[in-house]
């Protein structure tokens, strides 16, 4: 078993943190600017809308106290101090003392648009003004029809001056993005605190040491997640590494004995002349079989493991009748199989399944060997079941284990290799099936269980899938 390389790399949880900070930094600088731009807006129309509608109160109610032969004096308010009373060429008639005698602004409005709010500017001062025109009928009375203007206004507030208005908030917005962005930082290290830990303790883990396990925090969160299925997949990694292992050093002493002796023979016909060289490669070639045998058994493992298979449906019933019929022997096997039994599969693996199967019971079997193929629960069940002593209960499971040779085997079998049942349950694994030794009164009795395909209508075939996992 290889460990897969060339994955995707994750970014590292400190990049993540940056972008994270500076996505929301970035948004937040967004978000508050419009925010603090209509909050601009609308702070300054709110002022100057108050502020106006006051001067063109003031404004207006002076102009209504006219009277012919007698123009009362300005009525300045304490939030509109400024009124004045201009002529045509813009001379000061009446004015208030906080007013002075210089025109407050050259604005003069026409007759059709009596009003007109405007900010004079000079230095470092601002008014806002309302320029109001005597109403022409008035005028007429007052002045014979010449124009006069009256300017009621007040100084520009503090707030709204120039850009100050616009400069608080926007530090008052700065600062609010600094805070935001340092809370989404230091969230952001919170949260991918727990990453940073599972990333530097795998890469702790080697090949030579899978035992260490990532940290993992409490909850259902994604983290927590992420932790578990890490551990969950180190589980897995540990258990095939140690059975690669544990593999390679079964395979490694099940070759070294047969490699041994053939050396060994070998080495004799050539030190002593007086062997004859016929009768040492005669001794040594049951020596190279039994190393052919399990080589053999070993690539078919092996591919059984790392390479799909083609598929097709396979009439189980008609295979187990036609491997019946082609074993001999002392033992007789009686067959008692029923129709339909169709399932998915390699029919060549199928077939070596069953073969084995029916070797492994004419060996152990005294008398006879019984087989059935039925339908049980939408599975297709295969029972082979011998007379023999059977396996005990705790070696039930070691049988199917690569090499594994109980010593009735080892007495009955001496040149089996002990793949024939490990081949035959990942075969069975391999079809989504499996295969177990079950209670029996007497012998062993091997079931296998395969998935039935479903029952078609007579002039049409079901479209099986191309592999088996």
């Amino acid at each position: 078993m290889g460990i897969r390389r060339g994955a995707l790399p994750l970014p590292r949880s400190g990049s993540i943190r940056a972008r994270v900070t500076l996505a929301v930094a970035a948004l937040s600088v967004l978000i508050v600017g419009v925010i603090a731009a209509g909050l601009c807006l609308l702070i300054r129309a709110r002022v100057e809308t108050e502020i106006f509608n006051e001067t063109r109160r003031v404004a207006s109610e002076w102009i209504g106290s006219m009277r012919r032969g007698h123009i009362p004096p300005p009525a300045p308010t304490a939030r509109v101090p400024l009124v004045q009373l201009t002529d045509s060429r813009g001379r000061v008639v009446l004015a208030d003392p906080v007013a002075g005698e210089r025109p407050l602004s050259a604005v003069r409005p026409a007759s059709d648009d009596r009003f007109q709010d405007v900010t004079e500017c000079s230095g470092d001062r601002c008014v806002m003004l309302t320029t109001a025109r005597v109403p022409s009928l008035q005028a007429m009375e007052l002045w014979r029809g010449e124009p006069h203007y009256v300017y009621a206004g007040t100084d520009q507030p503090p707030a709204i001056r120039g850009h100050r208005l616009e400069l608080l908030v926007g530090a008052s917005g700065a600062l609010l993005v600094g805070l935001w962005t340092w809370t989404t930082w230091r969230a952001a290290g919170r949260v991918l605190r727990p990453i940073t830990v599972i990333r530097q303790r795998m890469s702790e883990i080697t090949a030579h040491d899978l035992s260490l396990r990532v940290p993992q925090p409490p909850g259902r969160d994604e983290i927590a997640r992420l932790a578990r299925t890490a551990n969950q997949t180190l589980d897995r990694l540990e258990s095939a590494v140690t059975q690669q292992r544990h593999f390679a050093a079964v395979v490694s002493h099940e070759l070294k004995s047969p490699l041994t002796g053939l050396r060994t023979g070998l080495e004799e016909a050539l030190l002593y002349p007086e062997i004859d060289a016929r009768e040492a490669i005669a001794r040594s070639l049951p020596v190279a079989e039994r190393l052919q045998q399990i080589i053999d058994e070993l690539l078919a493992f092996a591919r059984l493991r790392n390479t799909p298979c083609v598929s097709e449906p396979v009439d189980l019933g008609a295979l187990v009748r036609a491997e019946v019929a082609a074993r001999g022997g002392e033992v007789p096997v009686h067959a008692r199989t029923e129709p339909g039994l169709r399932v998915l599969g390699s029919r060549v693996q199928l077939a070596c399944v069953v073969t084995n199967l029916l070797v492994n019971a004419q060996r152990h079997a005294i008398s006879k060997v019984d087989v059935t193929a039925e339908p049980a629960d939408g599975q297709a069940l295969v029972t082979v079941l011998d007379d023999g002593d059977g396996v005990a209960e705790e070696d039930r499971e070691r049988v199917f284990e690569p090499f594994v040779r109980l010593d009735a085997a080892r007495r009955l079998d001496p040149g089996g290799s002990g793949l024939g049942l490990a081949l035959c349950r990942a075969i069975a694994v391999a079809h989504k099936g499996s295969l177990r030794i079950e209670d029996s009164p007497r012998g062993a009795r091997f079931v296998l269980r395969l998935p039935l395909l479903p029952a078609v209508s007579p002039g049409r075939e079901a479209a099986p899938d191309n592999t088996v996992a």
